[in-house]
């Protein structure tokens, strides 16, 4: 009998709708299953690092994950981190490059935006040396490679790359411009799956537990307001799971959740159904650290970018509104240029070229090839643009092009060719049609070292987040340079794993 009545109460509690809005009273708790020092919500690139880090200070760890092994999004990424500072890494000085800390620091509180975490910035620019040696003890494979250029995730295996607007105004007038992207010697677009390969590896080697094909769906709060525990689903059962240092939230960003994105970043439905996610984007994990009074802050931040290039010709065109203008220095970084392609009236851009450097659309960008003209006049008018409107803005560009300026929009003369070799081209990008990838920035509010804060700035005891469950270095989806978030992910998310299992010995 009383089997029977067990076998009913796992029912009840397995099939129960668990609100990860909601955390669940610690006198509610039926039973422990397990217990460790720090539990850790997600094995992407972020729990992976703050699990290894916890683990070496000595904590019993677990990584609770929804999908049957590590990898999460950052798996799916391109897998470059952005890294510098302190006289350059190995890859920027074998290649001739000198980068300074200041200028690192510089350059990242622009990336960061209007709201750039200073503290933030600052232990970053500081520990990413540091960062990139502990990368490669833990197996992550760098060359000291150079790809000069605009180039987007090579699959050649080589290390440094420009992967953001370093060289572009205004970025370049206030920080000395250096390559800072480093990606894993990979073959392909397999960086991230190289870089949690790595991770994944170190974490088991040490004694990491993992809980794959589990589902957390609600935390576990004590009387006093601490966190001290999750409820998951694993193999169709609930379990009840302490956590003596407490919770750390890496699950993510709600670029696949429609109702959070409809109420947080609306922009998103000018476009089309591109989101960037390993497929667990949820946004439970903000939400439950909403639900134990973190603060989500920047969630209207949504990162979108295009295939601009290569080939890297593209950026010495221009981009043109449906008024003809211009709007954007295309030699800056991809997601800058998407970023304000959107923000523009109407929904077609058209990239501006001659035959000197046309080169057709791929098809996985979805442009199209909107006008051809012998002259400019022919291209104005096959696109039914105000008469002279176009005309204007290409006569006035090849003006200045030709002695190397751009007083407008400051593109920088390494990129400045008049458009003058017939024949002439409009190729459209049409936003909600092309493919312009995205995904989210903002998330829970957090201290240097993880600790989910509140309305009112005090950490919630217990709880804490990283990666892109947490709003870190990468807050401006106009400022963003690639492999911030990777770097934010595995800086981070070492620090919380350290801070939590710091918080489970004391």
């Amino acid at each position: 009998m009383n089997t029977f009545h067990e076998g009913i109460q796992a029912m009840v509690e397995t099939e129960r709708d668990w609100n990860p809005s909601r955390p669940c009273p610690e006198a509610q708790v039926p039973r422990w299953d397990r217990e460790f020092d720090v539990c850790i919500v997600g094995f992407g690139s972020a729990g992976g690092s703050a699990a290894i880090e916890a683990a070496e200070a000595g904590a019993r760890v677990c990584v609770f994950e929804v999908a049957s092994g590590a990898g999460g999004t950052s798996a799916m990424a391109g897998g470059d981190i952005y890294l510098g500072g302190g006289g350059g890494t190995p890859a920027q000085n074998e290649n001739g490059f000198q980068d300074d800390t200041e200028d690192f620091f510089r350059y990242m509180m622009m990336a960061g935006g209007a709201d750039a975490d200073e503290a933030r910035v600052r232990a970053y620019a500081d520990g990413a040396l540091g960062h990139y040696e502990w990368l490669r003890k833990i197996g992550v494979p760098y060359r000291t490679t150079y790809i000069p250029g605009k180039t987007m995730m090579p699959g050649t295996g080589d290390c440094l790359i420009l992967s953001g607007n370093e060289f572009a105004w205004p970025y370049s007038d206030h920080a000395k411009p250096c390559p800072r992207g480093h990606l894993p010697e990979a073959t392909g677009e397999t960086g991230g799956f190289v870089l949690m390969d790595a991770i994944a590896r170190r974490a088991k080697e040490i004694g990491v537990e993992s809980s794959f094909d589990t589902k957390v769906r609600a935390l576990i709060q004590s009387e006093d307001g601490r966190i001290c525990g999750l409820i998951a689903v694993q193999n169709g059962e609930t379990i009840y799971v302490r956590a003596n240092g407490g919770v750390l939230l890496c699950a993510g960003g709600f670029v696949l959740n429609r109702e959070m994105l409809e109420q947080y970043a609306p922009q998103v439905n000018h476009l089309s159904d591109d989101a960037l996610s390993g497929g667990y984007d949820d946004g439970s994990g903000i939400q439950m650290g909403m639900g134990a009074g973190g603060q989500a802050i920047h969630m209207d931040e949504l990162f979108t970018t295009f295939t601009f290039y290569p080939p890297e010709s593209n950026v010495k065109g221009i981009l043109v509104n449906e008024q003809g203008q211009r709007f954007i220095n295309e030699d800056a970084y991809p997601g800058r240029v998407a970023h304000h392609c959107v923000r523009q009236l109407g929904s077609k851009i058209h990239l501006l070229v001659d035959e000197a450097i046309y080169t057709p659309p791929t098809e996985l960008s979805r442009w199209e090839l909107a006008a051809v003209g012998e002259t400019w006049e022919e291209v104005e008018e096959e696109l039914g643009f105000v008469s002279g409107t176009l005309v204007e803005t290409i006569e006035r560009f090849n003006a200045y092009a030709s002695k190397g300026e751009d007083p407008l929009f400051h593109k920088s003369p390494d990129w400045l060719k008049p458009l003058i070799e017939p024949p002439f081209a409009a190729i459209a990008v049409t936003v909600g049609e092309s493919f312009l990838p995205y995904f989210t920035l903002g998330g829970l509010r957090v201290t240097i070292d993880g600790e989910v804060l509140d309305g009112t700035g005090e950490a919630i005891s217990g709880l804490y987040a990283a990666g892109r469950t947490a709003c870190g270095l990468p807050r401006s989806a106009e400022d963003y340079s690639s492999g911030m978030s990777l770097g934010d992910c595995t800086f981070f998310g070492r620090r919380a794993g350290l801070h939590a299992a710091t918080k489970a010995a004391g």
